[in-house]
């Protein structure tokens, strides 16, 4: 739907965020991204997440932090993104974060009912032992997140969000507003990080 909003005088269209940069993802999806992530997101491997149905502007952030800039190192490292959002423009990268915010997710599943079970645990509640806020309190009871501010986690290999909890932890990730994710997962164990990704997984 396009709203038209009216100040005195003057009228401005305003489009849907992204609807109009779509299509042009798709395109720029099919030549760039699709070998590792699928041309709608859904990646096939544990090791390239699941991008289909994720927001718009956390993926943006993600792109925009995978590029070097003015000659420095990417705010997120990684030997494989870097090089492909090299010659990306911005616009190219919001495009390209509409499209895929605009797929259907195909989600995972968990694989281990016992941690899952732990996972819930935390998920719901956190350990209080250990200072670790529930999951839920950022990512949703059904792990939806939100817009613009924490990602949507249900439904996503349980591997990449153990990964991604364990580079927090050791400080390989650093793009986590505030520090916050990395002040979460330094004070979780192994198995903790473990059963919050096969919960998460299997959230819908």
């Amino acid at each position: 739907m396009v709203r038209v909003l009216a100040f005195g005088a003057l009228l401005v269209v305003v489009s849907p965020v992204g609807a109009q940069n779509a299509a042009r993802g798709q395109k720029i999806a099919g030549q760039v991204c699709a070998a590792c992530h699928a041309a709608d997101g859904n990646s096939v491997a544990a090791t390239n997440p699941k991008i289909a149905a994720q927001f718009a502007e956390y993926l943006h952030k993600q792109l925009v932090d995978f590029k070097p800039q003015a000659g420095k190192k990417p705010v997120r490292e990684s030997a494989i993104m870097s090089p492909m959002v090299a010659s990306l423009s911005d616009e190219d990268m919001q495009s390209l974060a509409a499209h895929y915010a605009g797929q259907k997710l195909r989600p995972a599943s968990a694989l281990d009912k016992d941690l899952a079970a732990l996972g819930q645990k935390i998920w719901r509640g956190g350990v209080a032992a250990s200072n670790v806020p529930a999951c839920s309190g950022c990512h949703g009871p059904a792990g939806a997140g939100i817009p613009a501010q924490y990602p949507r986690l249900a439904g996503q290999f349980p591997e990449y969000i153990a990964a991604q909890l364990k580079g927090f932890k050791e400080g390989v990730r650093t793009n986590d507003a505030n520090g916050v994710m990395r002040g979460v997962a330094a004070r979780m164990t192994e198995r903790e990080i473990q059963a919050v990704a096969q919960y998460a997984a299997g959230l819908r």
